[in-house]
């Protein structure tokens, strides 16, 4: 059984610091892409980054400049560091992986629990 479990979300002041963490654990043959999507209250859920195997990464416009993500490939963590925080980042942050189980199994898509963000101007 996959799971990922979400860490680091809080309250922070505007132009503040937050980094998140995303830890995979169970049944892992290989992790390709992870990710971390955002979805503020009657909105819906965006894409922030993605970061592929090979380091590879791909931000949102609104978070380029301002977000990097990373990971650890040894210890199955995905980490997002968010600098330069606005109010309009308050939002529920959810991390994504695509993960094969097995060798001989197809690869899915799993998503954590979320994390709340909060931003106060």
């Amino acid at each position: 059984q996959v799971q990922l479990v979400e860490s680091g979300g809080g309250l922070v002041q505007a132009g503040g610091s937050l980094r998140l963490a995303c830890t995979v654990s169970g049944s892992i043959f290989s992790i390709n892409a992870m990710s971390w999507y955002r979805q503020a209250p009657g909105k819906q859920r965006e894409l922030v980054a993605t970061i592929i195997s090979d380091g590879t990464t791909n931000y949102a416009d609104s978070m380029k400049g301002r977000f990097t993500i990373s990971r650890e490939n040894a210890k199955n963590t995905v980490s997002l560091q968010m600098n330069s925080l606005k109010p309009e980042d308050t939002a529920v942050y959810y991390c994504n992986a695509f993960i094969i189980a097995t060798m001989l199994s197809s690869g899915f898509y799993y998503w954590g629990q979320g994390t709340q963000v909060t931003v106060s101007s």
